[in-house]
C-alpha cells in the first residue's frame, strides 16, 4: 500500500479542492409564458419549448356540499 512521504498542506489541499464547488443552475426563459425555469426542464405550469406538455386539470371552484 502506498504511505505518502510527507503530509500535504492545507494550501495544496485547497488548489485541489479548487474546482470541488457547485455552480449555479442555468435558467431559461420559457418563450410563451415568459417564466424562467432550469434548462430541459419543464416549467411549473407544464410547458417544454413553447409548448404545453402537461395538461393541468382546472379546479372545480363550485363544490356542492
Amino acid at each position: 500500500m502506498a504511505v505518502q512521504k510527507s503530509k500535504k498542506s492545507r494550501a495544496r489541499r485547497g488548489m485541489r479542492r479548487s474546482h470541488d464547488a457547485v455552480s449555479p443552475a442555468t435558467l431559461v426563459k420559457d418563450p410563451l409564458t415568459g417564466e424562467s425555469h432550469r434548462r430541459h426542464h419543464i416549467t411549473p405550469n407544464g410547458y417544454y419549448k413553447g409548448r404545453e406538455v402537461i395538461v393541468q386539470a382546472e379546479k372545480d371552484t363550485d363544490q356542492d356540499n
